[in-house]
């Protein structure tokens, strides 16, 4: 395995984990309406990154194009989240960010 490959993969990992838990910690929040835009990107970020572990792992011959996807809404999702001060929305930026990064340098 490719050390890219690899890399990518972990910070999908990493994304899912992280998107889910900001998912879980906004529904909980006091002013839930406030973080709808980032509960919506939460779960698109997790449903993207949870795809493209599958599409990887499959060799999928439209890997490139599914990573790519991943990295414009992970980056999407990091944007919104660092708008909020809460740690769980700052930890899932720096995890979108990661991801993003990995994922465009997958495909480089």
């Amino acid at each position: 395995m490719d050390s890219k490959y690899e890399e990518c993969l972990q910070a999908c990992i990493d994304c899912l984990e992280a998107c889910n838990t900001c998912y879980d910690a906004c529904l909980r929040e006091e002013d839930v309406k406030m973080m709808t835009d980032c509960i919506r990107l939460d779960r698109e970020c997790a449903s993207i990154c949870l795809y493209t572990i599958d599409a990887l792992t499959r060799q999928s011959p439209f890997d490139k194009k599914i990573v790519l996807l991943c990295a414009e809404i992970c980056e999407r999702c990091a944007e919104e989240c660092e708008k909020h001060d809460h740690e769980h929305c700052q930890k899932c930026a720096v995890a979108c960010h990661k991801c993003a990064e990995s994922c465009r340098a997958f495909v480089a």
